[in-house]
């Protein structure tokens, strides 16, 4: 055997003993890791934490033998070796590329391992470690076998009777508990198996317990707070039950009649499933107008749910006539969605002329989504949008045919009016002499200025304060412009006297400018001073050829600004959507024979209003009458009970307010638990009915003169 195939057995048993012993420390902690995960976990969790422990104690293995490798050898023997002159790395070069020298050397080295004893380069056992080890795995695989789970502390069963008092009882223990947890098909979500007797669950999940004792008991029963019960069969060592969830709960478990670990509460929270959420894209608005040319309306809307979207319908409702002749067309469209089974996006384009819309009419569209719960889904509905053809110019809104709020001010309609006495200028103009047509002309371009000077407050443009002779429609006509460097001049006005009223107004108004108006930034929205922007520029041009006495070139520009108020208008209503007569059928059948079945006294008496709440405000008082005393009102816990189960979306949390009632019930001399009820019960209580406030007990002179006409003898 050559030296290099010595050394290299010598490495060999230092890796084999550098394995043995990391694997005897490791062992035995991994086997307590195991049981304890089997004993306190999961059924599933056992098995994935022995497969990581086993591979992490695999890699630890490898790394400790890899670390015994040629240069830890090479190191080892020249620290044991002295004779080998520190030249054992030699006995590893290649020989091409050594000299003369490092030859000899290596040669004198291999002569010299022949002739030594082989040296022991293994690592002494670690027995302490492994001492420590095993002891640590022997005491997890101890505590997971006589320990009871931290889920069910369950250590013996208690003394309590199912009424609550506690006495001795036989030592059974509950050793193993888990809840099989199904949710519904409709949801996807996969079952899974909890060791704990408090879950949480989806609505309509199947519940299934599974129960083990030591010793085995007669009967085991699932007690719930809502007063059922549910009995658990034995199959083998373990107690089974099942039961199909719709709303949260608490519950006890009794054996032989007796509760376990103190009558100790579990929650049964169940998630709710939601209903779909909808945004709607298409329109951005709730009120549209049917543009010039517009031969269709496009909707589109996007929609999520927690569990998945089963559909998704729009109602479609054209609402045609004014007044009381109002009829409707309606039809349901089933839509297609496009996405993911969570998340889609449903899209329509509306077919005006297919419709049948003419002006006047109204298209009032709603989007329905619904989701896939069972047996009943949850169904959302989107606000509804209106598409308007406004009527003709020469229609008025009347009647029912819907309401509207007007925040432009009536004399906007003015416009037709100065269209008119333009027309009539122009057709008169052969009959009036070169004076009285630019009169004429110069009026009508100032009853033009002054509609524009009123649409311009609107928009925050400074008012005009130079006086002039009324209009021809009797209102005070404003100022003419001031100066040329902003557009205003300045007119002389006489100052008012010293100490007058008014004194400080009239300086304002003499030296200063109404730049912004605080209702100018409020009162309109953007797209509606966008418009009104463009009217006063129309009028601008209009005036402008009014007051050069060409009517004929002012016409066009009052035309468009009559136009652009009329969006002005129709903007700024708030419209909502038609509606019509719906009275009931009349039953001719029963004209004239007496028959009053069902029909309502004609008496207005005065009944009664039906308290929902009675019970709750009843246990209230009760709890006040009663406090900590003996002989008070016996609160009546069935009648809150039931207005519990009644009223479940009024609480955030009806567990806890189910727990503390128990506990109060469970022990009434108890203040803790009293001001913990008290504590829940508050915030349901109903807000108390106004009550008119008293009357002041006034002076102290009034009262007494109040008292002396008291004493006064009646006449």
């Amino acid at each position: 055997m050559t030296a290099q195939q010595k050394v290299r057995r010598w490495q060999r048993q230092a890796q084999i003993r550098q394995a043995l012993s990391s694997a005897l420390i490791g062992l035995p902690l991994l086997c307590g890791v195991v049981v304890l995960a089997r004993r306190f976990l999961p059924y599933h969790v056992a098995p994935a934490l022995a497969l990581l422990g086993a591979v992490s104690l695999a890699l630890a293995i490898v790394h400790a033998v890899k670390a015994r490798d040629r240069l830890w050898l090479v190191r080892q023997l020249d620290e044991r070796r002295p004779e080998l002159e520190n030249s054992s790395d030699l006995l590893f070069a290649d020989p091409a590329g050594l000299g003369m020298l490092q030859i000899l050397q290596r040669q004198r080295v291999q002569d010299r391992l022949s002739a030594v004893t082989a040296p022991d380069l293994r690592q002494p056992w670690p027995g302490k470690a492994i001492g420590a080890s095993l002891l640590a795995g022997l005491l997890m695989i101890g505590a997971a076998r006589y320990w009871p789970t931290a889920q069910t502390m369950q250590d013996a069963l208690t003394e309590a009777p199912a009424g609550g008092h506690t006495q001795a009882a036989a030592p059974i223990r509950l050793v193993r508990a888990a809840i099989g947890v199904s949710p519904p098909a409709y949801t996807g979500l996969p079952a899974h198996v909890g060791n704990a007797l408090s879950i949480k669950f989806p609505e309509g999940a199947v519940l299934q317990w599974r129960l083990a004792f030591q010793p085995q008991p007669k009967n085991v029963t699932v007690v719930f707070f809502d007063g059922s019960r549910l009995a658990l069969r034995r199959k083998g060592d373990d107690w089974l039950a099942s039961r199909t969830l719709w709303r949260s709960d608490l519950y006890r478990i009794e054996v032989d009649g007796l509760r376990l670990a103190a009558g100790k509460r579990f929650r049964l929270d169940a998630i709710k499933d939601q209903a779909p959420q909808i945004k709607v894209m298409q329109p951005d608005r709730s009120l549209s107008l049917v543009e010039l040319g517009q031969a269709s309306w496009p909707l589109s809307i996007e929609a999520s749910d927690d569990h998945g979207l089963a559909g998704a319908q729009l109602r479609i409702q054209l609402a045609q006539g004014t007044g009381e002749n109002i009829s409707f067309k309606e039809q349901t469209i089933d839509l297609a969605g496009q996405g993911g089974p969570q998340r889609k996006r449903y899209a329509y384009r509306v077919d005006l002329a297919a419709l049948g819309i003419a002006a006047g009419d109204d298209v009032i569209v709603q989007f329905a989504v619904s989701d896939r719960r069972e047996p009943q889904p949850n169904t959302t509905r989107s606000a509804s949008f209106i598409l308007r053809w406004p009527p003709e110019s020469g229609a008025e809104a009347s009647g029912v045919e819907g309401m509207l709020k007007k925040v432009v001010p009536a004399y906007f309609r003015s416009q037709r009016q100065i269209i008119i006495d333009t027309e009539k200028l122009i057709a008169e103009r052969g009959k009036l002499d070169k004076d009285g047509f630019e009169l004429r002309s110069d009026n009508i371009g100032v009853d033009q200025r002054l509609l524009r000077l009123r649409y311009g407050q609107f928009l925050g443009e400074e008012t005009e304060t130079e006086r002039r002779p009324p209009a021809a429609d009797g209102e005070a006509a404003e100022g003419e412009a001031h100066g040329a460097d902003d557009g205003h001049g300045h007119a002389e006005e006489k100052p008012k006297a010293k100490g007058d009223a008014g004194g400080n107004q009239a300086v304002m108004e003499e030296f200063g400018h109404t730049h912004d108006i605080a209702e100018a930034a409020t009162l309109l929205d953007d797209e509606t001073k966008k418009l009104l922007r463009a009217a006063l520029n129309e009028m601008w041009q209009a005036e402008l050829h009014l007051r050069q006495s060409n009517p004929k070139l002012a016409l066009p520009y009052e035309y468009r600004a009559l136009a652009l108020i009329k969006k002005v208008q129709q903007a700024d209503r708030i419209y909502l959507a038609r509606v019509g007569n719906d009275l009931p059928p009349i039953d001719e059948s029963r004209r004239l024979s007496g028959d009053r079945t069902g029909l309502a006294p004609r008496e207005d008496w005065l009944s009664a209003a039906d308290d929902a709440d009675a019970a709750l405000v009843a246990f209230w008082r009760a709890l006040d009458a009663a406090g900590l005393q003996a002989d008070g009102e016996t609160p009546d816990y069935p009648a809150l009970q039931t207005w519990i189960n009644a009223n479940p979306a009024r609480m955030t949390d009806p567990l806890s307010l189910l727990a503390a009632l128990d506990d109060f019930q469970a022990q009434p001399d108890c203040v803790p638990c009293l001001l913990a009820l008290k504590a829940q019960l508050w915030p349901l209580l109903p807000k108390p009915a106004a009550e008119p406030p008293r009357r002041p007990a006034g002076s102290r002179a009034g009262s007494a003169y109040m008292d002396a006409l008291r004493r006064e003898p009646r006449p």
